[in-house]
């Protein structure tokens, strides 16, 4: 089965690969050799985590493959306004710093949605804990895919169907076994060395890739700068000012689509915000997901920047003379055929470390915040008055079977986004909005408002999904059509506007419940 030639991957580049695992499992050992004590200390460590590590863990969960393969791809077969994102972003950490991570510290919840059953009721509690973990398996399970792309490509040399199913099945046992080691501490300090591994490996790519191109270094600028994107932009384009709502990045959807994206992704996802609640206090976790979208600007320009690298080498023989390649039929691949085919000795296994770096952080991040949602969300409600190492037993069982769950998630990605003809890191932020259209809207009803209550969450959850999933343009299509909505079946938007429409009509929804009163919660929520 494995195919994988000396002229690709050398023994010296499967060492550093082996060493850089090596070093995981190190680092997750070391950073759990004191034995848990119980649930809450597995999930939240305690509430005693510096902010400068919550800060990094943010950054690094929040970098996936998706970020790895896919911000090179946009660069390399489009231009910069991925970066605009971070416009929204910034807006977006301002007021989950200034809002909602001081509400969820004044409640001393355990997971974010421990606050809607204090606003709405435990059944709106549960209903949001299941439409995060939903939520989760379509955006982690999606971007562990993107993982197994290099996986297959180092396997098989190839990424067929099969192929990718069988890399995506190699990354979910080890992203469950490692998981199951050190509990939420362990991941965090690992994720300040993922992270670490990860950004050094996108600067090296730079570093070589600039020696690679053998043109001065001002005459790869000259052409950088002068060429254009197929859409016709420049390719050094930053912020488009037009309102195409057929293009995804624009200045008009980093402040409205991605502000709202944000909001979602750092308040109403355990995954990010269970980091948050691990500092010592509201002040140092509002502080690291500041510190934390700071840190993302820089990231995600030198993600860029290796795109337009690589459209020099791949498309500009003019300027690589002798040095000339031939590119790879697949954009998504272009960054990992070039480590693969073109990276010295060595340093393939460097690059290839920093992808997996970026995959498996982000996958045992996911698969640890939905086994606390599990347990103190979900189990706790119906098994009381256990000990904690009854509901520590329990939230590891949560995590092989979540992981089990992502990883079917992933094969399905294998054929979904095949067929949705969009680049990895569009499909991979287009996929979060399924759940979060609903979170979002409840989460703004229970935190700005007196408004709401138990039938009105239920409603909005409902109605965020379902709307995002009917303007699906492949769905659009077919019930558009029949009844009679022809213009509109065909109208073609991007999935920001998707968001922003369904996350509009849910809060609306949400808001039709009357007043309510905070309550007490049903189950103490110390207990995981």
């Amino acid at each position: 089965m494995l195919t994988l030639a000396a002229t690709t991957f050398t023994a010296l580049d499967w060492t550093v690969l082996f060493g850089y695992f090596a070093l995981v499992a190190w680092t997750g050992w070391w950073f759990s050799r004191k034995e848990l004590a119980g649930a809450k200390e597995y999930f939240l460590a305690n509430r005693q985590m510096p902010m400068w590590a919550v800060a990094i863990s943010v950054l690094a969960t929040s970098t996936s493959a998706a970020t790895f393969i896919g911000s090179p791809e946009e660069g390399y077969a489009r231009n910069l306004t991925y970066l605009s994102t971070n416009i929204g972003g910034v807006i977006a950490v301002l007021i989950v710093a200034a809002f909602f991570i001081p509400a969820f510290y004044r409640h001393n919840v355990t997971t974010v949605y421990d606050l809607l059953e204090i606003r709405f009721g435990h059944e709106a509690k549960q209903a949001s804990s299941w439409m995060f973990m939903i939520g989760r398996v379509l955006a982690s399970g999606s971007r562990l895919f993107m993982a197994a792309i290099p996986l297959s490509l180092i396997l098989f040399q190839e990424t067929q169907d099969w192929q990718l199913i069988g890399a995506i099945v190699a990354l979910t046992v080890v992203g469950v076994l490692y998981t199951l080691v050190g509990g939420i501490r362990s991941i965090i300090y690992t994720d300040v060395i993922q992270a670490a591994i990860f950004v050094g490996a996108a600067a090296a790519a730079v570093i070589v890739l600039l020696t690679k191109i053998p043109a001065p270094i001002g005459e790869v600028w000259n052409a950088v700068a002068g060429a254009k994107a197929p859409d016709g932009s420049a390719k050094m384009t930053i912020l488009r000012l037009d309102g195409d709502p057929q293009t995804v990045y624009t200045l008009l959807t980093a402040i409205t689509g991605f502000v709202l994206l944000g909001i979602a992704s750092y308040g109403t996802d355990h995954d990010l915000a269970q980091r948050m609640l691990t500092c010592k206090s509201a002040v140092k976790g509002s502080q690291s997901v500041i510190v934390a979208i700071l840190l993302n600007l820089p990231m995600q320009l030198l993600f860029l920047c290796i795109g337009l690298l690589l459209w020099v080498f791949y498309t500009r023989p003019d300027l690589m003379g002798a040095n000339a390649a031939t590119a790879p039929e697949k954009s998504s691949e272009v960054f990992v055929r070039f480590i693969l085919d073109h990276m010295p000795s060595g340093m393939a296994g460097v690059m290839m470390a920093g992808l997996f770096a970026a995959g498996l952080g982000s996958f045992n991040s996911a698969l640890n915040a939905m086994g606390a949602t599990f347990v103190n969300d979900v189990y706790q409600r119906y098994v009381k008055d256990r000990d904690e190492k009854h509901y520590l037993k329990v939230g590891r069982l949560a995590v092989c079977v979540w992981g089990v769950i992502l990883g079917a998630f992933a094969c399905l990605c294998v054929f979904w986004q095949k067929g949705s003809g969009e680049t990895l890191i569009s499909f991979a932020l287009g996929v979060m909005t399924f759940a979060y259209a609903g979170l979002l809207a409840v989460f703004l009803c229970a935190i700005f408002t007196k408004r709401g209550n138990k039938a009105s969450v239920l409603s909005a959850l409902a109605v965020g999904f379902s709307a995002v999933l009917l303007l699906q343009p492949w769905a659009r299509g077919r019930w558009a059509s029949a009844v009679g909505l022809d213009a509109f079946a065909a109208w073609k938007v991007a999935w920001p506007w998707y968001f922003v429409a369904a996350t509009t009509l849910a809060f609306v929804v949400c808001l039709m419940g009357g007043p309510t009163r905070d309550r007490k919660p049903s189950n103490d929520a110390s207990h995981a």
